[in-house]
């Protein structure tokens, strides 16, 4: 699947830290769970990189 194709599937995101000092994405959906822990520094990429596709997002939207 490309990051263009849109998909039926409902999934729960869950974003927080762990007892040791990682960022934890907990993704759920049709009962398969991935939990994704990334060290803090990662973390503020990874927001980085959202940030930048949100605006990239409200662009093409205009």
């Amino acid at each position: 699947m490309s990051i263009n194709k849109q998909s039926n599937i409902e999934a729960n995101l869950q974003i927080g830290p762990t007892s040791e000092g990682m960022v934890r994405l907990y993704i759920e959906a049709d009962g398969v769970e991935v939990p994704l822990d990334f060290h803090p520094e990662e973390a503020d990429e990874i927001a980085e990189e959202i940030k930048a596709a949100a605006a990239g997002a409200r662009v093409l939207a205009k």
